[in-house]
């Protein structure tokens, strides 16, 4: 077998791609072999007996399979993890997050008619200021309010 080495890097040139990229059909080498110009060789590109490979991709397979596995949980854990618990979800975030709930409750509980305005609002600025953890810990308080009141 002949060294094609000149032909292959002449191909490349023509195909603007890699030396590494050009595929000759082991079919054709003895044309190959005897086209020695730019114009040969571009005939033989026409005539499908020399052709670029496709580059190759890296394959986003193992990251989908890994991003699954993160959304129900796997993959968290503390080894994982780099920086403070406030920079993987920032305290205002959450702040927002209790807030919200705890207005939404609020405002279904004053539209069941299970609190009057009045109590509404109290509880509305106690909120704000933060004295309860989460929205069943609101319900659990104005349970024992209730129970006061009555």
């Amino acid at each position: 077998m002949s060294d094609l080495a000149s032909q292959k890097r002449i191909v490349a040139s023509i195909l603007k791609c890699g030396v590494n990229r050009v595929w000759f059909d082991p079919e054709r080498l003895a044309d190959i072999e005897n086209a020695i110009s730019r114009e040969d060789l571009r005939g033989l590109v026409a005539d499908g007996a020399i052709k670029a490979l496709q580059k190759k991709g890296v394959s986003r397979g193992r990251a989908r399979a890994k991003i699954a596995q993160r959304s129900y949980g796997h993959r968290k854990g503390p080894g994982r993890r780099k920086g403070a618990a406030g920079a993987r979800n920032s305290n205002k975030r959450a702040w927002i997050q209790k807030i919200r709930a705890i207005r939404k409750a609020l405002i279904a509980l004053r539209d069941a008619g299970t609190i009057d305005r009045h109590m509404y609002r109290v509880l509305y600025r106690k909120a704000a200021g933060g004295q309860f953890r989460s929205v069943a810990h609101m319900k659990a308080q104005l349970e024992i309010l209730a129970g006061r009141l009555k």
